[in-house]
């Protein structure tokens, strides 16, 4: 058995409407420990509970995909890049066994933290790897089992409410007033008057929909990174928007009008709505391609012609939108003919 350190924290992942803020949590966490020494952090995913075959690898993507999304989270939340002292760890448990109960989750992690000899397991708030059903109150008494210390990271819950009755904290107003001025003002002749109309107007906005515009906790920070990060993606776009229309032109001239239609399926690595969203209409504004329809990561398109497909599965959309919203080293990933995905395109 090794010995138990508090500077080793694990944490159980699953996708839940606050798992982006305990991961920040843990990171502010870390950040503040690392100026006393090393630093461990462990995420755990647990693998299905319905599908315990080992040799079956897509049984274990979903848990994989969210342990990636999560070490994307990380470094971007260090900024600057992630500490020498501090190391990150992913697993996958319970690939092995049949999990079922709150006691069976509980030994799985146990079983973790012992063997690293963590002292410390922070729980998201909403952690629920069994399906719907909450089991946070029964897995934190099952887990004071261990020698860990447990603890529930202290983020903002989802209200148990209509949606639109959803509380709102002060940095989605500054987010949602801040982002509507600029819009206001970037449209106004930026005369006295339109100053105060836009603070009026934004004001107005910030409190009609900051309480339903984030499904997460926004990091000013975090946006402000984005933001500058758009400002790169920006002219991107225009090129490629200005390719395609050059790539149309062509085929719309040519006399035997060379078109072939296709709807094809693109299985994207973007999560999260503004990523998605931003994805989806790039897509979208770049001629040649139109986005039908999007379900969780897959993007159905219609396509117009070979050559826009080519350009759409070799990644570069993609990669940019994973840059604005996940950082550099996010970007540098397989285009989606790499990583087996064809599209399986339909005559359209």
């Amino acid at each position: 058995m090794t010995t138990s350190d508090a500077r080793r924290l694990l944490v159980p992942v699953d996708d839940s409407v606050t798992m982006r803020n305990t991961v920040a949590y843990v990171v502010d966490e870390a950040r503040s420990a690392v100026t006393d020494g090393p630093v461990e952090l462990h995420f755990v995913a647990i693998a299905s509970t319905r599908s315990v075959d080992p040799d079956a690898p897509e049984e274990l993507g979903e848990a994989a995909e969210l342990l990636e999304r999560v070490e994307v989270w990380v470094e971007e939340d260090f900024g600057d890049g992630i500490p020498e002292a501090v190391t990150v760890e992913t697993a996958v448990l319970g690939a092995d066994r049949y999990l079922f109960s709150p006691g069976d989750y509980a030994d799985a992690i146990l079983a973790h933290a012992d063997e690293h000899g963590i002292g410390r397991i922070v729980l998201d708030p909403e952690y629920s790897p069994g399906g719907s059903t909450p089991m946070l109150r029964p897995l934190e008494r099952e887990l004071a089992r261990g020698d860990a210390e447990v603890e529930e990271a202290p983020v903002e819950r989802r209200a148990q409410r209509t949606v639109l009755a959803r509380a709102a904290s002060l940095p989605k107003y500054l987010t949602v007033f801040g982002a509507s001025y600029l819009f206001y003002m970037l449209l106004s002749s930026w005369k006295p008057l339109d100053f105060a109309t836009g603070a009026f107007t934004a004001g107005l906005v910030a409190v009609l929909l900051a309480p339903v515009a984030f499904s997460e906790q926004p990091s000013l920070r975090r946006v402000g990174r984005q933001l500058l990060r758009m400002l790169v993606y920006a002219p991107y776009l225009l090129k490629e928007i200005a390719v395609a229309n050059l790539q149309i032109a062509y085929v719309v001239l040519h006399p035997s009008l060379p078109i072939d239609p296709k709807v094809v399926q693109l299985q994207a690595a973007v999560w999260g709505d503004a990523p998605v969203t931003t994805l989806a209409n790039s897509i979208t504004l770049t001629p040649g391609t139109l986005t039908i329809s999007v379900t969780d990561r897959a993007f159905d398109i219609h396509s117009l012609t070979a050559g826009s497909r080519e350009d759409l599965f070799e990644g570069g959309l993609e990669r940019a939108v994973r840059f604005v919203f996940y950082g550099r080293e996010a970007a540098a990933i397989a285009s989606p003919r790499e990583r087996g995905d064809d599209g399986e395109g339909q005559d359209g």
